[in-house]
């Protein structure tokens, strides 16, 4: 199937996604960054632990830009989050915050693990780490979460550990609370806000 897919590769898929419903593209949007905020603590420590997860390369923070999303990048993304998806077993975090651990491909984990699982696969893949943003949001039902947000030329699509599909950012349930900078390793940002 990858193949089938990687042999499109020149072309752009259509409206940055393959099996999400036609006339999507009009409802993708990019997340607007707005005033710097401190990280996670769990992210300090993750950073302590997985140096090279978080060092900002920032010769190469001008070129490229977002993500192009042709046959290949689309296959990445899918069988990198559905593989994470069914390779870590859920484990519910009933630890206080600052005993929480983020880490990369566990047996077991919570939401943390998940996200910085995906994200690990894919910068070994040949991702740009500023395309690939960890971002906490808050669930309709109060529980803060840890997702991973892809930021495409189309917009901004979201990896999640609750749902096996590939969302847009702007069609998730979530609150947005802060997602890290693409061009910085210590600094997060507030998101601003949409309607939900």
């Amino acid at each position: 199937m990858v193949a089938v897919l990687a042999a499109g590769a020149n072309q752009t898929v259509e409206a940055g996604f393959v099996g999400l419903p036609r006339g999507l593209h009009a409802t993708i949007d990019r997340i607007h960054l707005e005033a710097p905020a401190l990280p996670p603590f769990a992210y300090t420590e993750f950073c302590l632990r997985y140096k090279a997860e978080c060092t900002v390369k920032h010769r190469m923070v001008f070129r490229g830009g977002r993500v192009r999303l042709d046959f290949r990048r689309w296959a990445e993304l899918t069988i990198v989050n559905s593989r994470v998806n069914a390779a870590i077993r859920p484990e519910r975090n009933d630890g206080r915050l600052i005993d929480e651990k983020w880490l990369i491909n566990p047996k077991s984990g919570d939401c943390n693990d998940y996200a910085v699982s995906k994200r690990h696969e894919l910068i070994k893949l040949g991702w740009s780490a500023r395309n690939l943003l960890l971002s906490e949001v808050v669930t309709t039902w109060g529980e803060h979460h840890l997702v991973v947000v892809v930021r495409t030329r189309k917009g901004d699509i979201v990896l999640d550990s609750l749902v096996p599909q590939i969302r847009p950012w702007s069609q998730t349930p979530y609150q947005w609370v802060r997602i890290q900078r693409p061009d910085s390793d210590r600094l997060w940002s507030t998101i601003a806000t949409r309607d939900v």
